[in-house]
């Protein structure tokens, strides 16, 4: 496109980010840090999925929450974990700086007002609840991991009631207003701009100015979150239609000139069951985690102007059955009856291991086990997750007197829940080592009826949520963050960060934090080097 100047543009800035959640706003706020004027796009009012998450940021390397519990770790340690997780997705240089930067991460966003403590969780737990927010978000503590790497809790979660997605999101909003970023709510980015050399100068798409529709815009906008969060999908789907029928009817045309870049934030495609089905059939019945913002439309625009994509196969189902901790002392078994793994793994890494044997799966204790657990709801489990474990042990468990009545209850054949049932009893009874590394503490005979139940299948109903996100993404240089096109050159002007782009957890999910500390790690990557304007080797 010849003559710039003569094009019409409705607003302007050396930098544009597309999306403004985690991601979004780190970019922004790094960018503005570095002297670019910025201008933040968002179809709906911020935060995206962030604010409806936890909001645990995986850092390590011994930052100063790590040091307060007690908890020494190095970047070595750290980084001798994640190249195991990460499974080669980024570069070695690329992880060794995402380490070597964590603590100073920390600091980051510290100075931007998210409150952090370090209060570390006793026990173990997929999300702490109120008054604990320093715990082992991952699998640092199981094998293979920990023969290899020291463990040290990461999973730094943002001081908060109840989950604290918000917290993070509304400390980095008031950083950016302070920093005197503009944001621009209500607007739709439907398509990236080129100059005639293919380097990418701005945005257009719609934009919402009618007063009374802003209004109810919005008011919809935030009953549509709360649905999509609670998997009242049907009714949120409904909603999302009527806001789009809101943005075709009131909105008009908006074109905005970056001047130094555009930056892709707008989060993955967990909500475009088209595009799930397309690329992993497999994952097409688990509810979405995020916000109907989620619908692949920031990776369309990268392709749109030829960037290269990968890993879109690539999706999590998180299967959490803890707390209560005690639950870690029954048995993970798959379709066949067989054991499935190591029950302390993870519940995004047994998501895989359940997905990979055909997605049935169930875990089987006997009442000692369950009445533990029971005694545990009000000491380990936050409000959000009592909500699940107390129907879930109370109304949704199968129960039987005997391994063989259970199998038929649960549709396994009966003689291999027996088999592996009193293999396992029996290994628990001699003290012998575990052969999938279980904890010896938790390695108890499970051989006291009556025998109890709990569907770990990979699919949602009411009471048994399995959440899923995506992982892959349009790649990225891993220097700048710029977009590379099919043939792994960059495309001018054009950057990506968060989960449009290729990252940390691209090759799978294993810690909770993991995504939102790549938000920050690569949304500050791309902002630096898109308001500097040239090369350089990512450091802050």
């Amino acid at each position: 496109m010849s003559g710039l100047d003569e094009e019409r543009w409705d607003d302007q800035a050396d930098v544009i980010v597309v999306g403004f959640g985690a991601a979004g706003a780190s970019t922004a706020l790094e960018a503005s840090q570095q002297g670019a004027s910025v201008l933040a796009l968002d179809r709906f009012h911020g935060g995206g999925s962030t604010a409806t998450s936890g909001g645990v940021i995986y850092a390590g390397g011994g930052t100063p929450l790590q040091l307060q519990a007690g908890c020494p770790d190095s970047p070595d340690e750290m980084f001798n974990y994640l190249r195991q997780e990460t499974g080669g997705v980024v570069l070695d240089e690329t992880l060794r700086r995402f380490c070597d930067e964590s603590p100073r991460m920390i600091a980051w966003l510290e100075q931007a007002g998210v409150l952090f403590d370090g209060t570390l969780c006793p026990f173990k737990t997929s999300y702490p609840k109120d008054g604990y927010y320093l715990y082992y978000s991952g699998n640092e503590n199981c094998p293979p991991y920990r023969d290899h790497a020291k463990s040290a809790p990461r999973g730094h979660r943002p001081k908060g009631k109840g989950l604290s997605g918000q917290a993070l999101f509304r400390a980095l909003e008031s950083a950016a207003q302070r920093q005197v970023i503009r944001v621009r709510a209500q607007t739709e980015v439907r398509g990236l701009i080129q100059a005639a050399d293919g380097r990418v100068i701005g945005v257009e798409g719609r934009t919402l100015s009618n007063p009374l529709a802003r209004r109810i815009h919005a008011a919809l906008s935030r009953l549509s979150v709360t649905w999509s969060t609670y998997d009242l999908a049907f009714h949120g789907r409904e909603m999302n239609a009527l806001l789009s029928l809101i943005m075709a009817a009131f909105s008009k045309p908006y074109r905005a000139r970056a001047r130094k870049g555009v930056i892709l934030c707008a989060g993955g495609f967990a909500f475009n069951r088209a595009m799930v089905v397309q690329r992993n059939p497999a994952f097409k019945s688990c509810i979405p985690l995020g916000t109907f913002g989620d619908d692949g439309a920031g990776i369309a625009l990268g392709e749109s102007v030829g960037g290269a994509t990968a890993r879109l196969d690539r999706m999590t189902a998180w299967r959490f059955f803890v707390p209560p901790e005690a639950l870690l002392k029954g048995v993970l078994l798959d379709g066949r009856g067989g054991r499935l793994c190591n029950e302390e793994l993870y519940g995004a890494k047994q998501g895989d291991y359940i997905v990979a044997a055909g997605g049935v799966a169930w875990l089987v204790f006997d009442r000692v086990t369950y009445q533990e657990a029971v005694r545990q709801i009000g000491r380990q489990c936050a409000p959000f997750q009592r909500l699940v474990m107390i129907p879930t042990l109370y109304l949704l468990r199968k129960k039987a007197s005997t391994y063989r009545s259970l199998a038929k209850k649960i549709g396994l054949p009966p003689g291999a829940l027996e088999d592996t049932m009193g293999a396992y009893n029996s290994m628990a009874r001699q003290g012998a080592s575990d052969p999938l590394g279980k904890n010896p503490q938790r390695c108890v005979p499970q051989d006291r009826p009556p025998f109890y139940a709990l569907d770990d299948s990979i699919k949602a109903r009411m009471g048994i949520p399995t959440a899923s996100l995506t992982l892959g993404g349009l790649v990225v240089d891993e220097q700048q963050g710029s977009v590379l096109g099919k043939d792994r050159l960059p495309i001018e002007g054009l950057y990506a960060a968060g989960r449009n782009a290729l990252g940390l957890c691209s090759n799978g999910y294993f810690a909770s934090g993991i995504s939102l500390a790549d938000c920050v790690f690569s949304g500050r990557r791309a902002g630096y080097h898109a308001a500097i304007g040239s090369p350089g080797n990512g450091s802050k």
